[in-house]
């Protein structure tokens, strides 16, 4: 990839156009992490919803979360809550004359396909076979890249009992992988740390439940929870906080306004509460070092430098002791057209007395 620089012309024998060398280009990785809700904040404390969604036809496939009242100026969904069911409970039919068409079975059939990929295959949260689950999907303007694991922490709560979930990425370093990606199981504890959870003693060392396996899973790449009802539901001896997920047939159960309720409850009663999660992204720079030698960018075509009608240097000092001022440098591929423009912060001094380097950054 050749340069240029845009505001001068080059001296010496090389012309305007310099080629780069492998040397001269540099790749760099860098992991950035950054708070996942909006206006930078890393913990959600405030879980508002919609009354404009309630009273629609989305209700029974999901509930949005927001980070203030929904009406407001600065409103912006958070993340959304989905119920999901194997058989269709918990939500009506759309159809009465077909058996299981509800949204609570199409969810299931929508998340199984892009989580396991396979219409036959089971969740298994730990070692307890789920045949229904809630869905946790972050907002997309949310995020970068993915969740970063082993950093959130989710308080959660029953009438009677606080729980805290995170993941066990710090515990197992080798993720698992799903067609969705890499896969932990949410368990007890805070930033990837595993705790016993309260007053219970049904909990296992690995912070799962004895009787209904882990809590669920967390998907980093496609930025999902799902949480096991099964585990939530439990009383809090048994590791759970009641939550008290129904399953009725032919009937909305408005499951999703549980979480909800569960989120406000445990930022209400603790006032530290709350959700927090954090993104990452993996940024790849360019570093581009484009050097100007003592016989280079030592002469101009700006107009104030040299007759646009004849082409003659306009003062004779110039012929001599010509300096030039390098403001800005300019990629150009193979076919001599501009790719990307990088502009210096300050002029730079050029004379036959002096050589640049500059570097140039790309983020990617």
């Amino acid at each position: 990839m050749p340069i240029n620089d845009l505001n001068s012309t080059a001296g010496g024998t090389r012309g305007a156009f310099i080629t780069l060398d492998a040397s001269d280009k540099v790749l760099s990785t860098d992991s950035v992490t950054a708070a996942m809700w909006s206006d930078n904040n890393p913990t959600l404390r405030q879980f508002r919803t919609s009354s404009a969604q309630v009273t629609s036809a989305v209700k029974e496939y999901y509930t949005s979360v927001f980070q203030t009242a929904s009406t407001g100026v600065t409103a912006a969904i958070q993340f959304d809550i989905a119920y999901a069911n194997s058989v269709g409970s918990g939500s009506v039919p759309l159809n009465p004359l077909v058996v299981g068409t509800t949204p609570t079975r199409i969810n299931y059939g929508s998340y199984r396909n892009l989580v396991l990929g396979d219409e036959n295959a089971t969740f298994i949260f730990g070692n307890y076979s789920a045949s229904d689950f809630y869905c946790l999907p972050i907002e997309r303007a949310r995020y970068k890249q993915a969740i970063l694991p082993g950093t959130w922490t989710m308080n959660i709560s029953g009438s009677t009992t606080d729980l805290k979930l995170t993941d066990d990425s710090k515990i197992n370093t080798v993720a698992q992988f799903s067609d969705a990606g890499r896969y932990y199981n949410i368990i007890s504890g805070s930033a990837g740390v595993v705790t016993a959870g309260g007053a219970t003693t049904a909990m296992t060392a690995d912070g799962w439940t004895i009787n209904s396996g882990s809590y669920g899973w967390i998907l980093p790449d496609v930025d999902l929870l799902i949480l096991n009802t099964a585990a939530l539901d439990g009383a809090a001896a048994d590791g759970g906080i009641a939550l008290g997920t129904a399953r009725s047939n032919g009937t909305w159960d408005d499951n999703s306004a549980k979480i909800v309720s569960a989120l406000r409850l445990s930022a209400d009663a603790t006032g530290s509460g709350g959700f927090t999660l954090n993104s990452l992204e993996n940024l790849s720079s360019d570093f581009i070092f484009c050097r100007a030698k003592s016989q280079e960018y030592n002469y101009s075509s700006n107009p104030s430098f040299i007759s646009s009608s004849t082409g003659a240097i306009l003062f004779d000092s110039f012929i001599d002791n010509p300096t030039t001022y390098i403001t800005t440098v300019g990629m150009y591929n193979q076919s001599q057209e501009l790719l990307a423009v990088a502009k210096l912060s300050r002029p730079l001094e050029k004379d036959f007395t002096k050589e640049l380097l500059v570097r140039v950054k790309l983020d990617f």
